[in-house]
């Protein structure tokens, strides 16, 4: 546990005032993102989803961002998955990302809602044809026999759809999380990082505030 605890990283690369940002949360994420991208970050698309059941026991897991707009960040599932059933009881979420290699976090909390069947449609056509099959294979979430069974199922599928277009499963599809909050973590260093957050007020614009660390 000693070892453990000495575990410590000190962060010095840049600093984010309230100030420098932009008016809205969705320009200031652009930048960041822009820059991730630039940085070279493995997956840096990779984000925490955290959901919560009714009674408000979270779960949470990796997915991928597929794109993003004002509108809100879009993410791809089956829509009879774990994640899917808390969404369905409970449709509030938080997204998560950190780019260690910047020293940054992005926080983002909002209402999550089914994107529409034509862009869950045009998506799952441009994956590739083994993601597409194990769309189709995979009961995401359910208890299964073995692995054995898993690709039986891969091959039955691989099967049905030789020589065919493989279309979107009426399980599967993605999900937006609409911000209702957007917190933007620059680490600085002994942990007194910035952290510049945004909220959605009533009359559509954003609250722009500077929170302790």
């Amino acid at each position: 546990m000693a070892d453990i605890a000495s575990i410590r990283k000190d962060y010095t690369q840049q600093t984010l005032s309230e100030t420098d940002v932009y008016s809205e949360p969705f320009n200031q994420f652009t930048k960041w993102w822009n820059e991730a991208i630039t940085s070279d970050i493995d997956e840096v698309n990779a984000m925490t989803l955290a959901t919560a059941s009714p009674d408000g026991i979270p779960s949470a897991r990796i997915v991928l961002l597929k794109g993003y707009d004002d509108k809100g960040f879009v993410f791809f599932t089956n829509y009879e998955s774990f994640k899917a059933q808390q969404i369905a009881e409970n449709p509030r979420a938080t997204l998560l990302f950190f780019w260690k290699e910047l020293e940054r976090q992005v926080r983002i909390t909002g209402i999550i809602e089914k994107v529409s069947a034509e862009e869950s449609d045009d998506y799952f056509l441009s994956r590739p044809e083994g993601s597409k099959i194990g769309a189709w294979s995979s009961p995401q979430s359910h208890v299964i026999e073995n692995r054995e069974w898993l690709e039986e199922r891969v091959r039955e599928i691989t099967k049905k759809f030789d020589g065919k277009t493989i279309e979107r499963p009426a399980n599967w599809g993605g999900y937006r999380v609409k911000p209702v909050t957007i917190e933007f973590w620059q680490g600085r260093s002994n942990r007194l990082h910035d952290r510049i957050q945004y909220t959605l007020e009533e009359s559509g614009n954003w609250l722009i505030e500077r929170l302790a660390p």
